[in-house]
């Protein structure tokens, strides 16, 4: 060959290994969302730790629900959150229907992003208080990291065909969603319900991040399915436990307001002394009558 050919041709193909060197060495990534009730409940670290004391409960409750700010330290990897604020409102929705069958709670309120602040802690909850009435919030966080690495397929990706048609990415989501329920006068935890997804899947070197963004939607989603059915099992047990150990709970009730179901109760038990009733009087050879009175000439007599 051509000393002047070959020159150009050394030259192109060095030129082509630094550009697929650079296309093909970043193919290792990670994302990762989040929000932590801890860092928003406790944002300053000097400061002493918040002593929780025994709740105290004055019945019917207003409750809130809300999610906590983002990190922003937390999140990297992606310009953007995928957990968008339609997805947020609805799994609210849901939780809120999960205290709707408490037959002590009042009203549920939705508490917009906006109500919430970043590291905003009890003073922002005492702030909801005052502005919504609510007695008890339920805060809900996420954590979702997403791992995308080369598994030994990844060598087909020095071709162009291998990086469309070849899935050598292996791609990992896993997501995290708790809920924690505070009485916001006392500071205490109530009880906490998590909610949690992991998929696992392999993708084309091209469609990575594409599938990476489905598995994102889809791990949040399913985390707040699993969430929704872990709150309604805690408020079954928080119930008994209310019942079952009342020194860790003080219940009150606000004035009108007589005790959730004691309506239901005596309404019960009257209707069952009625079907008694109509059951003893239904009995054959069973004759009510009079104390005093006495069977005359083979004939009873009745009330």
């Amino acid at each position: 060959m051509n000393a002047t050919r070959f020159v150009p041709v050394v030259a192109t193909l060095i030129l082509l290994t630094f550009t697929l060197t650079g296309c093909f060495s970043n193919r290792n990534t990670r994302h990762q969302q989040a929000s932590s009730v801890v860092q928003f409940l406790y944002p300053d670290k000097t400061q002493p730790f918040v002593e929780p004391t025994i709740p105290t409960l004055r019945l019917p409750l207003r409750v809130g629900v809300a999610f906590v700010p983002p990190n922003a330290s937390s999140n990297y990897g992606r310009n953007q959150e995928s957990f968008s604020e339609a997805q947020k409102t609805d799994l609210m929705r849901r939780i809120a229907a999960s205290f709707k069958t408490l037959p002590f709670v009042q009203t549920i309120e939705i508490l917009p992003a906006t109500y919430l602040r970043s590291g905003g802690g009890f003073d922002n909850l005492d702030q909801l208080r005052q502005l919504l009435g609510v007695d008890v919030v339920a805060l809900i966080s996420y954590d979702q990291a997403q791992n995308s690495s080369d598994t030994a397929w990844s060598l087909a990706y020095w071709t162009i065909v291998g990086a469309y048609v070849v899935p050598a990415q292996k791609n990992d989501t896993h997501t995290l969603m708790e809920a924690v329920v505070y009485d916001i006068p006392s500071r205490s935890l109530l009880f906490r319900a998590p909610g949690v997804s992991a998929i696992k899947g392999n993708a084309t070197l091209v469609r990575s991040a594409a599938e990476l963004r489905a598995d994102s939607a889809r791990g949040l989603t399913e985390a707040a399915t699993d969430l929704t059915l872990q709150l309604q099992h805690e408020l079954d047990a928080f119930k008994v436990r209310v019942k079952e150990t009342p020194e860790t709970v003080h219940i009150e009730h606000k004035p009108g307001y007589s005790g959730a179901g004691n309506s239901g109760v005596w309404f019960g038990a009257f209707l069952g002394v009625l079907i008694a009733g109509r059951l003893l009087l239904s009995l054959p050879g069973l004759i009510l009558r009079p104390s005093g009175q006495s069977k005359r000439d083979g004939h009873a007599v009745s009330l």
